[in-house]
């Protein structure tokens, strides 16, 4: 992972992080905490209404990161085409590999799993926990897509549907 300097994370820019998606840098303050000056990143997720106070010095550490290129959102389309790669491992062992890549901040990890965890009408039910997952992934997957394109959630919604459905066909 190539470093990051704190210059290269500005107010108002969209960026990812990894445990909780596409959020946008409000601020830069600095606060004391134990005696300690610290700048911090203000990172507001609007869909979860959260805010995220980061430290400068830790946003690469914990992975945070700038959106994808276009390029990579392309790519990450283009994996929803391909077929659903199951593992025969107990489900609690994929479940638990699931969460690690929508965890990761990855968009190719998370298009992956959107990928493995999608079930047309004709196929068999999903379970509680899958359609968790999938929906999980699925909101990461549309809320980067949705920055990195300009459209809105219902827009990458779309975009996201017609590559599987296109798969499905």
């Amino acid at each position: 992972m190539t470093k990051v300097k704190k210059s290269d994370f500005r107010p108002d820019d969209f960026v990812v992080y990894p445990a909780h998606g596409v959020g946008k840098i409000m601020s830069i303050e600095e606060q004391e905490i134990a005696g300690i000056k610290l700048e911090l990143f203000v990172i507001s997720f609007e869909k979860d209404k959260m805010t995220l106070r980061v430290p400068t010095h830790k946003a690469t550490e914990i992975g945070m990161r700038q959106l994808s290129s276009p390029d990579m959102v392309t790519k990450a389309l283009e994996t929803l085409k391909g077929k659903a790669k199951v593992k025969r491992a107990m489900w609690s062992r994929r479940a638990q590999e699931y969460e690690q890549k929508i965890n990761s901040g990855d968009l190719m990890a998370i298009a992956e799993v959107v990928r493995d965890l999608f079930r047309t009408d004709d196929q068999r039910e999903q379970s509680y926990s899958e359609r968790q997952l999938y929906e999980a992934a699925l909101d990461r997957l549309t809320r980067e897509i949705a920055a990195v394109s300009g459209v809105d959630a219902a827009g990458a919604q779309k975009k996201v549907d017609d590559m599987l459905f296109t798969r499905a066909a």
